[in-house]
């Protein structure tokens, strides 16, 4: 079984980000969901995203890298929108990466300062609609990531939803969360350690 860092989105750590790991636990995988809000959450993407940016995306980031200091080097790197940026940035820099889940966002490799690492395999899960991932170079950055490569995998749904695999909000799709768990599970359950 896998070790999941998972990173929340910018509504904070909330019923649907545990509900998510929840699933991923029932089968047998240990995730861990740091808080990087320290206790905040929102129910508008905009006044999560406002708070985000009044804390910085520096120290958003530092304190995900704090998260996996204290965790083994083997491991999988995981986030939803926001947390993408803590996840990928591990993914890419912290040795011994296991492999990566980027949900709903998608930043280029580059912005790291480095490629992505060879023996990394990585799924990037987002809505072919959804405005945020596709206007604003997400999906763009999730192409060229996947470009290829055999180990890496784009999976569209259709939609624009956001935050589709947010349980108990207006933006969840049932359908395609299912789905998307359903395809991490089978990564998580493939990886080489």
């Amino acid at each position: 079984m896998a070790e999941v860092l998972l990173f929340h989105h910018a509504l904070g750590l909330t019923e649907g980000v545990a509900a998510f790991a929840g699933e991923l636990r029932r089968s047998g995988h240990t995730v861990h969901t740091p808080d990087l809000y320290e206790g905040r959450t929102f129910t508008d993407l905009e006044a999560g995203v406002g708070y985000a940016q009044e804390v910085g995306f520096d120290t958003l980031l530092e304190r995900g890298v704090q998260a996996a200091g204290e965790l083994p080097e083997e491991i999988v790197y995981a986030g939803f929108s926001l947390g993408v940026l803590p996840a990928q940035k591990l993914a890419q820099t912290r040795r011994g990466a296991l492999g990566a889940v980027l949900l709903s966002a998608c930043v280029p490799a580059d912005a790291f300062g480095t490629a992505w690492p060879k023996g990394v395999p990585a799924q990037v899960h987002g809505m072919d609609a959804d405005p945020y991932f596709v206007d604003e170079g997400d999906l763009d950055a999730a192409r060229a990531l996947v470009a290829g490569s055999e180990d890496r995998r784009l999976f569209l749904y259709p939609g624009t939803a956001h935050l589709f695999a947010e349980r108990g909000t207006p933006s969840h799709v049932p359908e395609a969360t299912a789905l998307c768990v359903e395809r991490v599970l089978c990564f998580l359950s493939g990886l080489k350690r």
